[in-house]
């Protein structure tokens, strides 16, 4: 009794290898086997390419938020005295900071003060969101403590004044320099309220990584920074790092058991919350895109192996005129097609993490061929490029183009294997 060859046996493979070299004749296989080659590389290294950049900025983005912003921050609701004076500071705020930090999963707790103002230096003006923070609760903050690019000593941060690099641009000073900081709550005078005019010394200068931190953002120390806003015994909010930023459920619950209900906590997610949708919205348009763009280059595929099927119309009705079957027939072409999708495939993996690996190279090439101004950091409010290779990442590409790939090479196989020998022949 004659064995009965197993599926994709080695001649399947050798006929499918044999296809895909096809002669000088029949160079318009050739041809679409390189333009489908090609084209699922490049689709591939765009959408792994896509997926990096995507990846990387969500980290920054989500880094800076959590590195140089609280956690968590406690308000206290409008409270008005028998005079009509508005209020909301803490005056227990000592107190409550160190109940916070007993918590678990708490991190540290600072009671802050926070103002706008308007900071002047010679000629030049600039408002300022203004920050009253002790210097041990300054050091918790990561990327202001330690920041990508900094100028001046931290631990000399009592002294003086610590600006964003943004600040000291657009103000034109460095580290030593002394700038005037105006507010508008100043003194009572018989005549109403004078602004007040204080000079600090600048001792620090931070790059956080976010343009919009490091262009708006200072730090005070905080008995200076209560005295200058009129805020003695007072803090107007507290804020709260977590060891895990993204456990907010379980810290909101214990911290709501141990503040009163004159409390309300405002978090990261909320502050953020409309950026953060908004990127998640622009991760999956992007990835549908891509996704249409590896459809699309897949489709090359179907081309090139209704051509082959065609050219080869004479060799099919000869195999099957030795005995191969209908299924062996199948899986040379679908041999043929697949082969395809999976160099494509591979070459495409490998193109993607090169660029994500030297992205920072790439685009500085770009910039200087194109004159400057490809990234613009106001706009996009980080400084560079950011890209981040995730298995996860490289899992999705791979199944997506490999998927499309053979999946659209069943077709024309399909059609190869149901070819009648007899047709094939008559006209050879």
């Amino acid at each position: 009794m004659k064995r009965k060859a197993l599926p994709f046996a080695s001649y399947e493979w050798k006929i499918a290898w044999r296809y895909l070299r096809a002669k000088r004749a029949e160079g318009g296989v050739s041809v679409m086997t390189w333009i489908s080659l090609i084209g699922i590389t490049l689709a591939v290294f765009a959408l792994v390419a896509t997926l990096s950049v995507r990846s990387g900025f969500r980290t920054e983005i989500v880094d800076t938020i959590l590195g140089s912003n609280s956690h968590i921050t406690l308000y206290k609701t409008l409270t008005q005295d028998q005079y009509g004076n508005i209020d909301r500071g803490f005056e227990d705020y000592n107190e409550v900071a160190s109940n916070l930090l007993s918590l678990p999963g708490v991190k540290r707790s600072a009671p802050l003060i926070r103002s706008q103002i308007m900071a002047t230096y010679d000629t030049r003006n600039i408002g300022l969101e203004v920050f009253g923070i002790s210097y041990e609760n300054l050091l918790g903050l990561e990327r202001i403590a330690n920041p990508e690019e900094y100028s001046g000593d931290i631990h000399d941060f009592e002294n003086g004044i610590a600006i964003g690099s943004g600040v000291a641009r657009e103000l034109g000073v460095q580290v030593g320099d002394k700038i005037k900081l105006i507010s508008p709550n100043g003194v009572r005078t018989a005549f109403g309220m004078s602004p007040r005019v204080k000079q600090f010394k600048i001792v620090y200068i931070f790059t956080a990584g976010r343009y919009d931190i490091d262009r708006t953002r200072s730090y005070l120390p905080f008995s200076i920074a209560q005295e200058y806003f009129n805020r003695e015994g007072l803090a107007d909010e507290i804020e709260v790092l977590l060891d895990d930023p993204s456990n907010l459920a379980q810290a909101i619950s214990h911290i709501e058991n141990i503040v009163g209900p004159d409390i309300q906590l405002w978090t990261w997610r909320d502050a953020s919350s409309s950026f953060l949708k908004a990127l998640e919205i622009e991760d999956n348009v992007m990835f549908v895109l891509m996704s249409i763009l590896v459809m699309i280059a897949s489709m090359n595929i179907i081309s090139g192996l209704i051509m082959l099927v065609k050219n080869k119309g004479r060799d099919i009705g000869i195999l099957r005129t030795i005995g191969l079957s209908k299924g062996s027939i199948m899986r040379v072409f679908l041999i043929c097609g697949a082969s395809t999708g999976i160099l494509g495939t591979f070459f495409g993996l490998i193109l993607g993490c090169l660029f994500t690996l030297y992205i920072d190279p790439i685009f500085s090439i770009i910039n200087v061929l194109s004159g400057g101004g490809v990234w613009d950091p106001s706009i996009r409010g980080i400084y560079s490029v950011p890209a981040e290779l995730h298995l996860i990442d490289l899992i999705k590409a791979t199944c997506l183009s490999l998927g499309l790939s053979f999946l659209v090479t069943i077709i024309p196989a399909r059609r190869a294997a149901s070819l009648n020998p007899v047709d094939a022949l008559r006209y050879e």
